[in-house]
């Protein structure tokens, strides 16, 4: 790629958009937000929609050099970046870059790749393996595993910059469907943010770790406890995310070592499950999201042809 003093990362999500002027010697220099994500454009609308975000940077003059991870290159988005197949080096991640055309000829745009795995278990991912080779760029000495809790929480064994496999846990979905769709509704109606979340949470992962194949019926817990017990709603909600997350991480109990558990996501979020790793007697350590999908930009443009 073109060594330009200053360059843009962008990460686009489902739901929004980031992007950073990058300088030369890898600080940030200006950044930009929209709420225009993949899930809200048709694919002829994404250049406008980048465009619409630059116009609020300061750019460089003459070429400027943009680097794009996420749900820009799905099946549905602008332009498709074929997977890459796991076990993969993500150190070659940008050689995999598509390259769709801008109304501005002096805007380079590369998309970066997904992983998929095929053999272990069929999944993919778009944008956590950006994540995974900033954390191998930061800590280049780690190998484990990594937990990127979320809507679609990942679990990938990493090695380096070498992605071995991963797992996809839909958590965060199935909180959503339960809390809104289903019998579970009538007992979440009201304030979930109130004193006895916590208590509830800590009996649903107790639950969820120490059973996690009664996970349908531990289910139904949080129905029977508003009518029996007179738990609110901020209990039961409490109970539901504990239960779903220590289910989540007794399925991976048997791979997790001795070191802590690289966790990439929001904080508050991140927090649940280093509390939940603690019951299971492992540990995790927060790593800013940011700060990782950066550095990943930063690794992958080195890549990119």
């Amino acid at each position: 790629m073109s060594e330009s003093d200053a360059w843009v990362g962008v990460d686009w999500g489902t739901s929004n958009l980031r992007a950073w002027v990058i300088g030369g010697n890898g600080e940030v220099t200006g950044q930009a937000e929209s709420d225009q994500g993949m899930g809200k454009l048709a694919r002829e609308q994404f250049p406008q929609a980048l465009q619409d975000v630059l116009e609020r940077l300061t750019l460089p003059e003459g070429k400027v050099d943009i680097v794009v991870c996420g749900m820009a290159g799905a099946r549905q988005g602008w332009l498709e970046a074929p997977y890459l197949e796991a076990p993969t080096d993500l150190a070659a991640l940008g050689a995999g870059a598509v390259h769709p055309p801008m109304p501005d000829e002096r805007l380079a745009v590369s998309i970066l790749p997904g992983v998929c795995q095929r053999v272990g278990g069929e999944n993919v991912m778009r944008g956590e393996e950006t994540q995974l080779l900033g954390l191998a760029s930061l800590s280049p000495d780690y190998a484990g595993l990594v937990c990127m809790p979320g809507t679609h929480s990942k679990w990938a064994r990493l090695d380096g910059t070498r992605i071995e496999r991963f797992a996809t846990a839909m958590t965060g979905e199935m909180f959503a469907l339960l809390k809104t769709h289903s019998v579970l509704r009538h007992s979440l109606a009201g304030p979930l943010d109130g004193p006895a979340q916590d208590e509830g949470f800590v009996a649903g992962a107790r639950d969820g770790l120490d059973n996690p194949a009664a996970l349908l019926g531990q289910l139904f817990t949080v129905r029977a406890a508003s009518l029996l017990s007179g738990k609110g709603p901020d209990w039961c909600a409490g109970y539901l995310s504990g239960l779903l997350i220590g289910t989540e991480i007794a399925a991976t109990r048997n791979d997790i070592s001795t070191d802590p558990v690289p966790l990439i996501g929001s904080a508050k979020l991140c927090g649940l499950y280093m509390r939940v790793l603690n019951m299971a007697g492992a540990s995790g350590r927060l790593v800013d999201s940011t700060e990782v999908v950066l550095a990943g930009l930063r690794a992958a443009r080195a890549s990119i042809a």
